[in-house]
């Protein structure tokens, strides 16, 4: 982390004016450019998701000067904003900056919560905004075909004049297929977003599916979920931030180690960035009759091709399929041990959690020759490959949106964004009172940040983290080849037991004992 810059405590922040600028280009007096609404802000909120295309966000004001009327706000004004950390060298991708210079103005789409206070003297109300790719996604269509790479198709889209017509930065990954794709009309997002469906990953070892588009406040992505976690090579991502969950009544700086620093208490201000405020777990990868389900381990995809009328049928195994994906951890989430009495076929092993491809399943139809006079399917390669990438597109999804999830509040780092890797040693439950003691081998470690809520109020910047890992640490252990049987306690499997409730009126019934006088168990 960089060195501090008037920084007087974690969570420091510095916002040196909030411009509401009018549809005019005005603010209340006409020789303005904007009003600074700073004095009047309660709180701001920015949110930013992998799993959204745009970045919103909301400003709840407290108005005694009756400026909703004044300017007027009607929702089709602009806000300009930087907001940082306070750290020297703030600037570029260590800030949050919103501002007209940098062409990155949040775009007001809608006023909302107001509210006038009991003395007639103020209102409150909430602001709505989000970037200018947003509304213009809600202003144009594109209706156009297209031929080459996905992220080349992505590229067209998103600074095209006619379409999304950008001017932020594209973080795009190459992809390993190509198509003809014809697009009828959809918006801006809705077509990547389509595209993102048809996307393959172009990275070494990998057999994936499936891409995602979403804008941060640094700019936009187009990218895999495996690029997150790895880079081309297959290399590892570096962690940009280690997160640490500390008991409140230690100090971070202490011991012998710590004697040559010369300014503990900025030190230690540094130091409390590593330090989460609070977590909770929100879900975690272990609900296993969701994931079953959802065919997170098994699932079976039946291609119908409506060209030559046939229909092929592929199975997606999730411990088969491990090694084919990259991930965050090495080890899978769940254990491959048998999970019932049932034997695959042709084997003498039961099955496990991912030998049940029934456990869903999907149609879809393909059909080659349809954009083009090549034999390929929904994702410009053999069409025989269309049931397979769809089992490991679906799968790859329902890991990260039923992963274990935490979320943390932290004191606000401007240089955070989505997609993200950090660390978090969280103690295992047995170490409490010794906090330099063991980590949880299965959920603490490498997790992807996948939404921030940055909020300032009270004189405070915080976030609100949502983190995501689609593997486990340190894994579960191996059963040696045990069978259900004998993970039962030697208890095999009985025979069932049916009994035909025709049968019980064929029997005596049982009349209450004649009792003569008094209450007795039965009378009327």
């Amino acid at each position: 982390m960089a060195a501090v810059n008037n920084l007087e405590f974690a969570g420091d922040y510095h916002l040196p004016y909030i411009n509401l600028i009018s549809h005019m280009g005005e603010g209340v007096d006409s020789t303005t450019h904007g009003e600074n609404i700073n004095a009047m802000l309660i709180e701001l909120n920015i949110y930013e998701n992998i799993f959204s295309s745009s970045v919103t966000g909301s400003a709840v004001i407290l108005d005694t000067q009756n400026l909703i009327s004044k300017l007027p706000i009607q929702g089709t004004e602009r806000l300009s904003f930087l907001l940082s950390t306070k750290l020297s060298g703030d600037a570029g991708d260590t800030v949050i900056d919103c501002t007209e210079k940098s062409g990155r103005p949040m775009h007001v789409y809608a006023v909302t919560n107001k509210q006038q206070l009991e003395n007639d003297t103020a209102m409150t109300y909430t602001i709505q905004f989000a970037s200018r790719e947003f509304v213009r996604s809600l202003r144009t269509k594109v209706s156009e075909s297209f031929e080459g790479r996905m992220d080349e198709m992505v590229n067209k889209i998103f600074t095209d004049p006619e379409y999304l017509d950008s001017q932020k930065t594209l973080h795009f990954q190459k992809t390993r297929n190509q198509d003809k794709i014809l697009i009828p009309n959809l918006s801006p997002f809705a077509a990547i977003n389509m595209l993102c469906q048809r996307s393959l990953p172009d990275m070494q070892n990998s057999r994936g599916a499936g891409y995602l588009f979403y804008e941060t406040t640094k700019g936009f992505h187009f990218r895999s979920w495996e690029s997150l976690c790895v880079d081309k090579n297959g290399g590892l991502r570096d962690a940009v931030q280690q997160f640490q969950y500390v008991q409140g009544n230690l100090d971070p700086i202490t011991g012998p180690k710590r004697k040559h620093i010369k300014d503990k208490n900025k030190d230690r201000i540094t130091e409390t960035y590593k330090n989460v405020r609070e977590y909770k777990f929100i879900n975690n990868f272990h609900d296993v009759a969701a994931n079953t389900t959802l065919g997170t381990y098994g699932h079976r995809v039946i291609t119908h091709n409506i060209y030559n009328k046939s229909y092929k049928i592929d199975d997606y195994h999730y411990h088969n399929k491990w090694n084919e994906t990259s991930h965050l951890e090495d080890f899978p989430s769940i254990v491959d041990s048998p999970v019932d009495y049932d034997t695959l076929e042709g084997t003498p092993y039961q099955k496990g959690v991912s030998d049940y491809p029934e456990s869903r399943v999907s149609l879809q139809s393909t059909s080659p020759y349809i954009n083009s006079d090549k034999n390929t399917g929904s994702y410009g390669t053999p069409v025989e490959d269309d049931g397979v990438l769809t089992g490991t597109r679906l799968a790859q999804a329902n890991k990260i949106m039923q992963g274990t999830q935490l979320e943390m509040t932290i004191n606000g780092q401007s240089r955070l964004q989505a997609g993200d890797v950090i660390d978090f040693d969280l103690q295992s439950v047995e170490n409490k009172e010794n906090s330099r003691g063991a980590l949880d081998p299965q959920y603490s470690g490498r997790y992807i940040i996948t939404s921030i809520r940055h909020r300032v109020v009270q004189d405070k910047f915080l976030q609100v983290l949502t983190c995501v890992k689609d593997s486990s640490k340190s894994g579960y252990g191996y059963t040696g080849n045990k069978s259900f049987t004998e993970i039962s306690g030697g208890t095999g499997k009985k025979s069932p037991l049916t009994i035909d409730i025709d049968g019980y009126d064929s029997q005596p019934r049982e009349t209450s004992p004649n009792y003569s006088g008094g209450w007795y168990p039965g009378a009327t």
